[in-house]
């Protein structure tokens, strides 16, 4: 599943500068264990609906009774908004028991049967119970069921069609002429599919699935296979049987009901892939399919494992929360992840489609072929295809010059990782919520870039030789942390080489073909398992403290945490593959530190040294000495002597040393000086966002003078680089999105050149009524200059409203969010709740830009505490978007006020929210905000007055 956070100005906007506390975690004690033994009649065990004993009392559910397939009628009436189904389950019973314990949520079980698998003795009815609080239900069976023995289990039963985003869920879209049309459409994943059909819903419990559909003549029905038969039922009503599945997990089946539209193609291996859209909309579907036939035979070839089923299908459904969903053969997506107009789409929206159909399509290998055994385990699927996103593209898609954006996702995972509320990328979770809240930038993010860490040090080819083992070795299966790591270890062993595909590739054939940093695995020298348990089983990241001394570089590695408080963190350690080059040699140098500290002799001394090369390491860099008075000089004096990921990971670093007093904040604001001369864009992006929230701090504070100081500092850095920009949509990807983002920035600043420049461009498209084309990567810039008039705005929202584009309304909605005019800001975050104009699925983001408005930063708090309980009910308990409100909405606040409030707000709702991580998060961020401005405000003032450019 991919969180849905497009590259853009939003993502400058609404970027974190948190600080948090670091305490030992203690939740590597946690141990689930999972039990068969069930009881009745026992005190500890919890009151069933109808005021029985319930059976069971864990959260997970007995494996007494495995599924084996599952037979499934569905009949959704799209008028009523209601269905029926008609399910039966073949199981096979591995301890004897008289009780069935499933899942089921918001189901009326009519009736529920049980037979022998051979027919031989008639279905008998049984009694079911059902405990609301587990989502389960336990069947009664009057004899024991036999040990070896398979049952058929048997259930009717009624449901509406979900008003969330989960479940079997009712959307809608309306017609270029008004009319509103309604589809159903499913989202499983994590724990939804039993709102669906009664299930064991866990991703251990992998079955096939034979669905069958009934629908009106008028729609279609897709599942994860393709239709092996359609039978007509009666006038205007068919039955579509669906081949049965592979064996998957219940939160990968998925199947629509609707009156889109398709476009297909064969990939090189035989895949027929389709994708699918409301009527209006397919002309701009081609994009979406051509990269995904491309990305289908990378993924092919690169596994040497045959994509298993005879189809792909890919459809853009108008409600949807996440950005998409891998459900295997019928990934889906909200329309803006997939739907790309080459007229109106700016280049950071394609390159943003593209990685979402790379990291849907990474998963039907990483998730799908092969599952986590639990949920503490996501990132196994979600880091997995994050990482996978980038190897994919940038081998498919040349020209989207990828390699440019990944380690801003190591810098988002930072954030979140410094603060105590982070946690291991492996760790305990059980009920629905805690699961939820697993899908978050450590989970993602912070996963895909211990991977890259880890091919980085093993090479390319060794780590994809080792990842063709963990396929090959666990397809169909479930899988825990150390399967992975055992499969990447002695990667040359003959056991799983498969027809010499990794003697063929030369890695495993001949020793002089392999690369000279492959030494400590092919000789067994490292155990992955020891290295990446450092970086999976306890939260945080390392610091590196540098000390040259002569030929002797000294080095110290120590957890890094944003804290006023003092902890103890002697425990962490970590093995780290550190990265460097010197001013005598830009050879990459790596050396493995296991220990507390150690020391590396250098050949002879040099000017100045540089760990962490390109960023491909998961840690931070503190040069002691004159070390950071050096690189500043070199950025100020030669700043291409490095490469330009390496300048931004400077940046990142020095502004992370700050925080914890490690540096002074005077050097890191002479080492932004340097960006003067700057061209490339993640060391620009960089720079704004280390700088860019200091002013919204001020912003919450009233400091006005010293804002405006700040803000003016930061357009003269990059006057000559905006002044440089053409109004166009000319240039590489890189320069493109750069473009975009800096004429956004200049004009919200009110620039004058760029507000001059993206009026003229306004008044031209408002008089031609929208028709006229504006330049897609700077049509945003246009849009929020024009907002700033009422009647600008209204014509936008006009224009929002007719619009089939998704890219033009996702501008347009951003634009619309910029207005100073709090009432309009009021109005269109209701309108979004509402979800009749503007999509309720868009609601999360618009709240959190209207919170980075000036104007609207009280409103948008407003807004979100008093309708809590309705984002709730809409959105899930722990759910990214509402972490997304909660982080985005409170995480530039920085006085005591807005400390207490939120804090009082949380601590009343009690079990619904305030125990979740996200408002551990903001609480903490806020803290630190206050911490840094009292702590700073004095400094960047007087250096400001120092420093007028």
């Amino acid at each position: 599943m991919t969180t849905p956070t497009p590259l853009g100005f939003s993502e400058l906007l609404t970027r974190s500068y948190s600080v948090f506390v670091y305490v030992l975690s203690i939740s590597l004690c946690f141990v689930s264990v999972r039990s068969s033994h069930i009881r009745t009649g026992d005190a500890s065990y919890p009151q069933a609906a109808n005021g029985q004993t319930f059976p069971w009392n864990k959260m997970r559910l007995p494996d007494s009774i495995i599924p084996v397939h599952y037979d499934l009628l569905l009949i959704p009436n799209l008028t009523t908004l209601k269905f029926l189904g008609s399910m039966n389950i073949e199981v096979y019973v591995q301890q004897e028991t008289n009780t069935i314990v499933i899942h089921s949520k918001h189901l009326d079980i009519a009736k529920a049967t049980i037979t022998n698998l051979d027919g031989t003795s008639p279905p008998k009815v049984l009694q079911v119970l059902e405990y609301p609080v587990h989502e389960q239900i336990a069947i009664l069976t009057a004899e024991p069921l036999v040990v070896g023995r398979s049952y058929i289990i048997s259930f009717e039963y009624t449901a509406n069609l979900s008003d969330s985003f989960h479940g079997f869920y009712k959307s809608t879209y309306r017609t270029k002429d008004g009319e509103v049309r309604v589809l159903a459409a499913t989202q499983f994943e994590p724990t939804f599919a039993r709102m669906a059909f009664p299930c064991f819903d866990e991703p251990a419990f992998k079955a096939h699935f034979s669905v069958r559909i009934r629908r009106e003549l008028k729609h279609l029905a897709l599942s994860n296979m393709p239709i092996l038969k359609s039978l007509n039922i009666e006038d205007n009503l068919v039955e579509d049987h669906f081949e049965k599945s592979v064996k998957m997990s219940t939160y990968l089946v998925a199947f629509i009901v609707s009156d889109f539209t398709s476009i297909s193609k064969m990939t090189e291996h035989g895949v027929k892939i389709s994708v699918y859209t409301v009527p209006e909309k397919i002309e701009q579907a081609d994009f979406a399919l051509e990269a995904a036939v491309k990305l289908l035979d990378f993924y092919e070839d690169y596994f040497n494992i045959s994509y298993p089923l005879p189809k792909q299908d890919l459809a853009a459904i108008p409600d949807f929360q996440s950005g998409a969903m891998e459900n295997w053969g019928l990934t889906t997506y909200r329309e803006s992840a997939l739907l790309y107009n080459p007229e109106t789409s700016s280049a950071s929206e394609k390159l943003w489609i593209t990685m979402i159909i790379a990291h849907e399509l990474a998963h039907q290998w990483f998730g799908n072929l092969i599952t986590m055994e639990w949920w503490n385990d996501l990132w196994l699927n979600e880091g997995f295809a994050k990482f996978m996103e980038y190897v994919s593209v940038n081998v498919t898609h040349p020209e989207l010059q990828v390699e440019d954006y990944f380690l801003s996702k190591c810098f988002e995972a930072m954030d979140v990782d410094s603060l105590n509320s982070s946690h291991p990328v492996s760790t305990p979770v059980e009920n629905p919520a805690q699961i939820l809240e697993m899908f978050d930038d450590v989970s993602y993010d912070k996963g895909a870039c211990i991977l890259n860490m880890l091919r980085d040090y093993m090479t390319p080819e060794a780590f994809k030789a080792g990842i063709v083992r963990y396929l090959r070795r666990y397809s169909y299966r479930n899988t825990k942390n150390e399967d992975l790591w055992d499969s990447l270890t002695n990667i040359c062993s003959n056991e799983d080489l498969h027809d010499g595909r990794m003697q063929e590739d030369g890695f495993c054939s001949n020793s002089q073909k392999r690369p000279s940093s492959a030494h400590w695995f092919m000789e067994d020298a490292l155990d992955v398992t020891s290295l990446m348990n450092t970086w999976t089983l306890q939260k945080g990241f390392p610091m590196i403290t540098v000390t040259v001394k002569g030929k002797q570089v000294h080095l110290h590695q120590e957890l890094y945490q944003k804290s006023a408080d003092s902890f103890r963190v002697d425990s962490y350690l970590w093995h780290v593959p550190l990265t460097y080059i010197t001013s005598r040699s830009a050879t990459v140098h790596r050396f493995l530190l296991k220990t507390k500290m150690d020391v590396i002799i250098l050949p002879e001394e040099v000017e100045w040294i540089k760990f962490n090369v390109d960023m491909n390491g998961y840690y931070i860099v503190h040069y002691e000495g004159e070390g950071w008075d050096t690189l500043v000089n070199l950025l100020i004096k030669n700043h291409e002597a490095i490469s330009s990921n390496d300048r931004a990971n400077l940046i990142n670093n020095a502004f992370l040393l700050v925080s914890i007093g490690k540096l002074p904040l005077n050097k890191a604001l002479d080492l932004t000086l340097y960006l003067r001369q700057e061209a490339k864009i993640m060391p620009v992006f960089q720079g704004l966002n280390e700088l860019v929230p200091i002013y919204k701090f001020m912003e919450k504070r009233d400091m006005v003078d010293v804002e405006n100081q700040l803000k003016a500092y930061i357009v003269n850095l990059f006057k000559t680089l905006i002044d440089q920009q053409t109004w166009t949509d000319d240039g590489s990807v890189s320069e493109r999105m750069l473009r975009s983002q800096l004429l956004v920035f200049a004009c919200v600043r009110k620039y004058q050149p760029c507000v001059v420049k993206a009026e003229e461009y306004f008044d031209k498209w408002k008089q031609s009524n929208g028709t006229l084309r504006l330049p897609g990567d700077v049509a945003l810039a246009v849009y929020a200059v024009g907002a700033q008039t009422s009647e600008g705005w209204d014509f936008l929202f006009q224009k929002y409203q007719t619009s089939l584009f998704s890219a033009e309304k996702s501008q347009i909605k951003v634009a619309l969010t910029i207005s100073r005019n709090p009432e309009k800001l009021q109005w269109l975050m209701e309108e979004s709740l509402k979800g009749d104009v503007v999509k309720t699925q868009d609601l999360p983001f618009i709240v959190v830009y209207v919170s980075k408005n000036p104007s609207g930063f009280q409103l948008a708090w407003k807004f979100l505490k008093k309708n809590w309980d309705k984002l709730v009910q809409k959105f899930e308990l722990g759910s990214h978007s509402l972490a997304h409100m909660v982080n985005g909405v409170t995480n530039q606040y920085s006085t005591r006020e807005m400390l207490h409030e939120v804090k009082s707000f949380f601590e009343s709702l009690k079990d619904n929210g305030s125990q979740l991580r996200c408002v551990q998060l903001a609480v903490e961020t806020i803290e630190e905000n206050i911490r840094w401005m009292d702590k700073y405000f004095d400094q960047i003032k007087a250096w400001l007055e120092q420093h007028q450019i």
